[in-house]
């Protein structure tokens, strides 16, 4: 008997689907909250050189400071890495019968010398208390720091798809899970209280890793235990918690406004997780592929007392697998080859748009609402597709429109805000409904046994540039 009709038996959307499906979903609203944290914790807020130390003594206003400290760039704005080497006090008298910025025009016309901020910055903190940028003066000639964070974090990712993903082929998908759970709620913890950057950016490499062992594991446990008909249905569900996810992350973000305990509170959930995670059953699936048909028939016994029904005897094939296995036949290499690639397109534009919503000019709470809302119309558009269209046609049409939007928005003059928001917008709708259809492609078309060797290995080679 096929293991397809042997889950029927023991109900296949019964009560414990519903239930198994639900607790795994949850903490993928969480997901979301650690993918996308840089946009909040690395925040650059308006900063300026700190003025002279000897200014202490005279009393000045912060205005008239700023006036003979601080020179304005060709935008009128003040420079954010130079200021005058010595105060100029000439422009306090100036300032009785001119504006300050044209005294400073005329400065910078006439070619004072400048130096950087050799005494720190002075950041205005209105709509942060904290960011790992102020606090760490990630600003100026260290501002590349900002972004190798996220690659690190990226790397992460990178590093944890190809251990969680042959490690759970091996030992199986709950303890991988458990695992992921842990690491992430103590990585995420340690990041908190982190007292300098190469610290943070070393939790938040295993907060990468443990992000690819849970959304791997995840992914293959729920796949496991529905049947093919209402997967499309579930996939969708699953990634709907995802997108609240994002909502959910500019909710919190925009009441905690301290990095640290932003930090801290996308993290605790975690321990809850873990906590609950052991109720999980194993893939019966994978058992049965892995020679322990005893422990396939107690978790399906399991499964049909939960649902009311009857189990029944099965039988089960022996093998070891390897990520070779993915490359051992023309079909496998092909399929193997065709994925990486969309994989990798689908990851590389929608991370690229995703995590540095402040080139966008636009409020980050907003965007962020804005691009998590986006996906709302996109998965039910991508659902309806991928239910009467296959999943060919739905996987080539997001990624076309995707790829047409982005390369437009290139040629879109940068004061275009708008226009240019509305069209990443739209690619990053596309992208979303692509990545949904990319766990669904993965899982129906690579067998059980080697599922986790492919996962979302693909999507964790991108980092942010």
């Amino acid at each position: 008997m096929a293991f397809g009709d042997l889950l029927d038996q023991v109900g296949s959307t019964g009560r414990f689907q519903v239930l198994h499906v639900t607790l795994l979903s949850i903490p993928v609203l969480m997901m979301a909250s650690h993918n996308l944290l840089q946009n909040f914790v690395a925040a650059v807020p308006p900063h300026y050189c700190r003025a002279h130390t000897n200014l202490s003594e005279f009393q000045l206003s912060p205005e008239e400071t700023l006036l003979i400290t601080v020179p304005l760039d060709h935008s009128g704005k003040l420079e954010r890495c130079r200021r005058y080497i010595a105060p100029q006090w000439h422009l306090l008298a100036k300032n009785e019968t001119s504006t300050s910025g044209e005294q400073r025009d005329t400065e910078d016309g006439l070619g004072v010398d400048l130096q950087g901020c050799t005494e720190g910055w002075v950041y205005n903190m209105t709509e942060m208390k904290s960011t790992i940028i102020s606090d760490w003066n990630l600003v100026c000639d260290m501002r590349s720091l900002k972004q190798m964070g996220q690659t690190i974090y990226m790397g992460g990712v990178l590093v944890g798809a190809p251990i969680f993903g042959s490690l759970s082929d091996r030992y199986g998908r709950r303890i991988l899970l458990l695992i992921s759970y842990l690491l992430m709620a103590v990585a995420g913890t340690c990041a908190t209280f982190s007292t300098s950057f190469p610290l943070f950016c070393l939790f938040r490499f295993g907060c990468g890793m443990a992000l690819s062992g849970q959304a791997l594991n995840t992914f293959s446990l729920i796949l496991e235990w529905v049947p093919t008909r209402v997967r499309t249905v579930v996939g969708t569900m699953t990634g709907y918690c995802y997108t609240v996810g994002q909502l959910l992350l500019a909710f919190i973000a925009y009441f905690i406004r301290d990095w640290r305990w932003l930090t801290l509170v996308v993290s605790l959930p975690y321990y809850v997780f873990f906590l609950y995670s052991w109720w999980f059953h194993e893939s019966s699936r994978w058992l049965a592929l892995s020679n322990k048909p005893d422990q396939a028939i107690k978790n399906l016994k399991s499964v049909a007392k939960y649902n009311r029904q009857l189990s029944l005897y099965m039988s089960c094939s022996q093998g070891s697998y390897s990520v070779l296995d993915l490359f051992r036949t023309p079909k496998m290499r092909t399929m193997t080859a065709c994925l990486s690639a969309v994989w990798f397109s689908t990851s590389f534009a929608y991370y690229g748009l995703a995590m540095d919503l402040q080139k966008f000019g636009v409020d980050i709470y907003l965007i962020q609402v804005i691009f998590a809302a986006v996906d709302i119309p996109a998965k039910i558009v991508g659902n309806v597709t991928l239910s009467y269209m296959g999943r060919r046609p739905s996987q080539c049409g997001s990624l076309i429109v995707a790829g047409v939007t982005v390369l437009i928005n290139l040629l879109v003059p940068r004061d275009q805000q708008i226009l240019r928001t509305c069209l990443a917008v739209t690619g990053k709708g596309c992208l979303a409904a692509s990545f949904n259809c990319c766990y669904l492609f993965s899982g129906e078309l690579y067998p059980t046994i080697i599922r986790g060797l492919t996962g979302d290995r693909y999507k964790s080679v991108i980092k942010q540039s």
